[in-house]
């Protein structure tokens, strides 16, 4: 699995039925029932047996990838009193792994037949799958928001456009050019984003926290993701001032003064 000793030894082929039972703890295991001390040679009882402790290693996931750190031991496989499952590493397709071992564990035992075979990533996604939902429903409401917030920006910056016409149309008759007019109602829409964004940021920036179990390896302040939302909200706010802006540059000016 990749997982790392600290110290002590590894399981070895010796480590079998009729050897005395060994084990590997985790690092948070020894923090909590060690305290400091070294554990390696003391022994430590399960399920009935007294068990010698020969190694130490790195805190993993156990069950699912948002738990928090907690005690766990190995034994080896021989010495379990519980059923084994199998980890096998194989840069075949699941397909063709899978049949391999079904073929394999007949030729053992004709009434044996695997459980489950599986592999590690739909493990990984099973154990997920409440938080990829989550992260989903999260993703198309942020959507319908992005929308939201662009069709009503466009609306503002439309009434706007209409309101002004007559300001726009005299701008023109003073000299200004379609693209003067074009950065004009650009940078007024812009504006209006930006301070959108600076509240959105600071109502984002602390309450994203409260999403932290969600998340796994990514900090719930992560800037990039926080980049990535201003990217992406300016584009959208660029998208929604433009067709305003484009009719503002097409107003006659002598149709606007007129009217």
């Amino acid at each position: 699995m990749g997982i790392p000793l600290v110290s002590g030894r590894d399981f070895t082929r010796e480590d079998n039925e009729a050897a005395a039972p060994v084990v590997i703890v985790n690092e948070i295991m020894v923090a909590r029932y060690w305290r400091g001390q070294n554990p390696i040679g003391s022994r430590l009882q399960a399920k009935g047996r007294w068990l010698r402790v020969v190694g130490i290693a790195k805190t993993s996931k156990y069950r699912n990838l948002t738990e928090t750190p907690q005690p766990f031991f190995y034994v080896p496989m021989r010495q379990s009193v519980m059923g084994s499952g199998l980890t096998i590493r194989s840069t075949l397709d699941s397909e063709t792994i899978s049949k391999a071992l079904v073929r394999e564990v007949h030729a053992l035992d004709a009434n044996l037949a695997p459980d489950e075979l599986i592999s590690k990533k739909k493990q990984v996604e099973r154990t997920t799958g409440t938080q990829r939902v989550a992260a989903m429903m999260l993703a198309l409401f942020g959507t319908v928001a992005l929308l939201l917030a662009a069709i009503g920006l466009y609306g503002v910056m439309a009434y706007a456009v209409s309101q002004g016409t007559r300001e726009m149309g005299l701008r023109m008759a003073l000299g200004a050019t379609p693209s003067n007019l074009l950065r004009l109602v650009l940078s007024h829409g812009l504006r209006l984003t930006m301070g959108g964004i600076v509240l959105g940021a600071a109502a984002a920036w602390g309450l994203t926290r409260l999403l932290g179990y969600l998340l796994y390896k990514v900090d719930p302040r992560d800037p990039m993701a926080f980049g990535i939302a201003l990217l992406v909200m300016t584009v959208a706010a660029l998208a929604a001032c433009f067709l305003p802006a484009w009719r503002a540059t097409r107003t006659n000016p002598l149709v606007a003064l007129r009217g």
